[in-house]
């Protein structure tokens, strides 16, 4: 590179990063548009890299990447000040049906219940939270409204004109048929009108300036999922499910169900992956038990720790097999139900739950794959019958 490090412009800064990739977009950070404020001077190159989500889990790599590039090609003698900022993207276009102010809209089902899928959706929507991301949680599980519970959020929306205000809990804003209902009180309606319902709660609730609204859906391959692909273009569909085989089949059907209404699959989750016999005692056991932990000369081998209960890897396999992305696995953990039990799910986050890694990975994996698909432009996606 020409020119002494006083006379370097903005132009030769970024010729010299031209070919940084960002790794899960496999394009070039400059082509992308994400090197802003490129300040030069004597002795110094600053500049910033604005991510495609602060839950960007290659972070470290970008940063890396650009310092190597920029010391390889103006030279060592410089001090380079590399900020890392996010600004998430949407899609970059309008369609039909869009939510405004709302960019990404992810939605979150399984093939059958009883696999943690609404304690995914809520953990999902704090994770991306907890990076900084404004964040929406609706609860499209009309008969079964869990999230209120999950979450610890009660009241009733109040109205603003014809729409509804969502209630507000630790910073998410959230809508469920459980804010709407008694206590215990069934719901009994036909499909149209659940169509409605799901109608109003996407287009006449005042979601505001969003990143990601995230929507628990129900079990199965029923109503909604066919509503939510009429009503609006979905940035994509996470699939929870757990290791065993019985559960694996009726995932790979919920699968089927979004690639025939042509919504990206943006990943698979597996929930209660293995239960972790060490989080367990390091919480429960006494001083004796403790001091061995400690020593590492508890469990026979690595690994012995983790006791599969339903079956070891079986969701990375299906995902492998079907060519959809696995997003992480997240272990049985007795915190974790008992903070959903509590309506304290937003503390599954905290530094001292054992779960935090692994859900953590799976938000970033999934806030990858978001950014992924949104760099492909994704087109509406279109309703096909099925038989």
């Amino acid at each position: 590179m020409s020119g002494t490090p006083t006379s370097l412009s903005e132009r030769d800064v970024l010729t010299a990063l031209k070919g940084v990739k960002d790794p899960d977009l496999n394009r070039d950070l400059v082509d992308l548009g994400m090197i802003k404020d490129v300040l030069t001077g004597p002795g110094y190159v600053a500049l910033t890299v604005n991510l495609t989500t602060p839950a960007c889990p290659m972070k470290a790599q970008i940063e890396r990447d650009v310092r190597t590039a920029l010391e390889s090609r103006l030279g060592t003698q410089l001090r380079y000040d590399i900020k890392l900022t996010a600004e998430v993207r949407g899609k970059g276009i309008k369609e039909k049906g869009d939510i405004p102010g709302v960019k990404n809209v992810i939605a979150v089902g399984s093939g059958k219940g009883g696999v943690g899928k609404s304690t995914m959706a809520a953990s999902i929507a704090f994770g991306l939270q907890s990076f900084g991301a404004k964040v929406g949680l609706l609860d499209a599980d009309i008969y079964g409204p869990s999230i209120p519970h999950l979450v610890g959020a009660a009241g009733r929306p109040t109205t603003l004109g014809n729409r509804l205000e969502p209630i507000v809990a630790s910073g998410l804003k959230l809508m469920s048929m459980g804010f709407l209902l008694e206590p215990d009180r069934a719901v009994v309606m036909r499909g149209p009108m659940l169509h409605g319902i799901i109608g109003q709660f996407l287009h006449q609730v005042e979601w505001g300036e969003l990143d990601y609204l995230v929507i628990d859906l129900p079990p199965g391959t029923g109503d909604v999922p066919l509503t939510l692909a009429q009503s609006l273009p979905l940035t994509g569909a996470v699939v929870v499910c757990t290791p065993q085989e019985v559960a694996l089949l009726d995932a790979a059907r919920a699968i089927t169900m979004f690639q025939q209404l042509k919504v990206p699959l943006l990943g698979m989750v597996e929930n209660m992956s293995f239960f972790d016999v060490s989080a367990y005692l390091r919480e429960n056991a006494g001083p004796e038990a403790q001091s061995l932990l400690k020593s590492g000369s508890f469990f026979a081998y690595p690994g012995a720790e983790r006791v599969y209960l339903f079956g070891k890897g079986g969701a990375r396999r299906k995902a492998e097999n079907l060519g959809v992305p696995f997003l992480g696995e997240v272990p049985l953990n007795i915190l974790l139900r008992e903070r959903g039990d509590e309506g304290r799910l937003g503390q599954v986050f905290q530094a001292d739950n054992p779960s935090r890694p692994y859900l953590l990975k799976v938000v970033e994996q999934l806030a990858a794959q978001i950014s992924i698909q949104n760099i492909k432009m994704p087109k509406m996606p279109k309703l096909e019958i099925l038989q």
